[in-house]
């Protein structure tokens, strides 16, 4: 049978979950005035996510991850990070393809070709170390790139923080994502995905207590976090000013990588800007 023909249930769910997102936008999406920030009109639903997704975590990932990370070695956690990393340089060279920025195209390939052959399959970062930087493109970038606009700010079900571009980018991401084609059953493909959940958020155990150091309202810290990274990530680093720049002074090494809020960001390094949106 044709894995890539099939929806795995964990994905029947997702796509379950998706239809219920979409009913309560339809319900109870309309602006609330005690909002005003034109960029979420839907703030009252995404509190709530919002806090749905942080009781989740506080009950179920953050544990796994701090379980995952006492019980796994510093070499073993960094080869793992590694190897999903180099999977990703492969969405990331599509994405520079698609955007002409031919360069950085070829750096990504150069990244897979040399961290999967003297990398051993990724487990090993010997790009870096040969002077391949790493670049961080996906479809939300890309679309922004080609002039879609950002679209409402919006908390997704266990993803996050997103806006209306970044939610369909997700699709094209998973689309091309190379877990897709390297696994050769559910159970394997479900095993990768989940791995490699619990390793994210493992890197990421510093986000909650940055955020609850560094914000009275960590709704809005985080909110306007992953704005500004977004912005900054689809200009490469030089973002136009816009209105709502004074809202958070930007700092692009608070984030992760991926555009969410960095857990494992040192206090001091200041407020942040993502996940991962204009």
């Amino acid at each position: 049978m044709d894995n890539n023909k099939i929806v795995p249930g964990y994905w029947r769910w997702l796509e379950g979950a998706g239809i219920a997102l979409v009913v309560a936008l339809l319900a109870g999406c309309a602006t609330n005035p005690e909002y005003d920030d034109p960029r979420d009109p839907w703030e009252g639903f995404n509190r709530s996510m919002f806090e749905f997704n942080d009781g989740l975590d506080r009950a179920i990932f953050k544990p796994l991850a701090k379980g995952y990370k006492a019980i796994t070695p510093e070499p073993v956690d960094k080869g793992i990070t590694n190897f999903y990393a180099n999977l990703s340089d492969v969405g990331s060279a599509i994405n520079n393809l698609l955007q002409v920025k031919l360069q950085r195209a070829g750096t990504d390939v150069g990244r897979v070709v040399v961290n999967t052959t003297l990398g051993l399959l990724g487990f090993f970062d010997v790009a870096t170390n040969l002077n391949l930087p790493r670049y961080h493109e996906d479809f939300g970038q890309t679309f922004g790139v080609w002039g879609a606009e950002s679209g409402p700010y919006i908390v997704l079900p266990l993803f996050g923080p997103s806006t209306g571009r970044d939610a369909v980018g997700l699709v094209f991401d998973w689309l091309a994502d190379p877990i897709r084609y390297v696994s050769t059953t559910d159970g394997l493909r479900f095993a990768l995905l989940s791995i490699w959940f619990v390793d994210r958020r493992a890197d990421l155990l510093g986000a909650s207590r940055l955020v609850e150091q560094a914000a009275l309202d960590p709704y809005q810290f985080v909110r306007d976090a992953y704005l500004q990274r977004r912005r900054y990530d689809i200009y490469d680093g030089n973002p136009p000013p816009e209105p709502y720049e004074d809202v958070l002074e930007f700092n692009p090494d608070l984030l992760g990588e991926e555009g969410g809020v960095d857990p494992e960001a040192p206090a001091e390094q200041g407020p942040g800007p993502a996940p991962v949106t204009q």
